[in-house]
């Protein structure tokens, strides 16, 4: 087996459906690491196609392409056989199965899902929302959020945001620092709409060391000592019990474990029960 796997992701739009369903895939395999995924998005006409297939020919690459258009997915089909190429068509056998079982016949119109719906303008808003109210910038924003995340540093409280900010959530966050009060506004936020977020000491320690010497700086200084990080974490505990909100650990558990708890809180307190914020 070669030690570095090639996988060609084709599409005539983005492609993110083929690389999400790569990736996802890839995790079955973790005797295998060296995988090396490429992906060729707007691939709309067959000289491009062409070009693409010919290359994982001589790249010996596996094909995986998402192609709405009849005449691009067959021509892909029959190139692939006639090379010998590996390929995987994600989607013509699916839309001719839900065409056979529904009696209607598909669109094949690429980029679909990328129309400019009222879905896809919530998830804009809701991200530049995330960067607009992030750690803390402007406290104003706390009472237009749909969700105030807290927490001192390392808490993921900005990876969270932005994820959640993906699920059509408005989501503003606060450092907790010592040394700096809270921002007036907070107190006037409903508590069901706070989330504390911490971590373990342990974890906290090892996060920040790593981050200083990411910045070219010495592990060593006060923000990744032990005794620091005990004393914010105290402190945090305080104020959060102060504002009477849910607390998450954020230790060992992924963004989207997290993610996932604060969901079902919010639902669970009535505050957001949105249809479609799995999309």
């Amino acid at each position: 087996m070669e030690n570095n796997l090639k996988i060609f992701i084709v599409s005539d739009s983005l492609g993110e459906t083929a690389r999400a369903i790569a990736k996802a895939t890839i995790y079955q395999f973790p005797n295998h690491e060296n995988w090396d995924i490429k992906r060729f998005p707007y691939v709309n006409n067959i000289q491009l196609l062409k070009d693409v297939l010919n290359e994982a020919k001589n790249n010996n690459a596996l094909v995986m392409y998402s192609i709405v258009s009849e005449d691009l997915a067959n021509y892909a089909c029959e190139y692939c056989r006639e090379e010998d190429i590996e390929y995987v068509d994600l989607l013509s056998s699916i839309m001719d199965k839900m065409s056979k079982k529904s009696g209607v016949k598909p669109l094949r119109e690429a980029g679909l899902i990328r129309k400019m719906d009222k879905s896809y303008f919530n998830r804009v808003d809701a991200i530049e929302f995330a960067v607009k109210y992030d750690d803390g910038k402007d406290p104003r924003g706390l009472l237009k959020a749909d969700l105030v995340l807290v927490g001192i540093s390392r808490t993921s409280k900005t990876p969270l945001s932005m994820y959640l900010a993906n699920k059509h959530i408005k989501v503003a966050n606060v450092p907790l620092v010592p040394e700096v009060a809270i921002p007036k506004e907070l107190a006037d936020v409903d508590p069901k709409k706070i989330i504390g977020l911490t971590n373990s000491p342990e974890t906290l320690n090892r996060i920040r060391v790593e981050r200083l010497k990411s910045m070219g700086l010495s592990g060593a200084a006060s923000y990744a000592k032990l005794e620091r990080i005990l004393e914010e974490l105290d402190y945090s505990d305080k104020i959060m019990k102060k504002l009477k909100c849910p607390i998450i650990n954020v230790a060992n558990k992924a963004i989207e474990e997290t993610a996932g708890i604060i969901l079902d809180i919010l639902k669970e307190n009535d505050v957001l029960i949105m249809q479609d914020y799995d999309i």
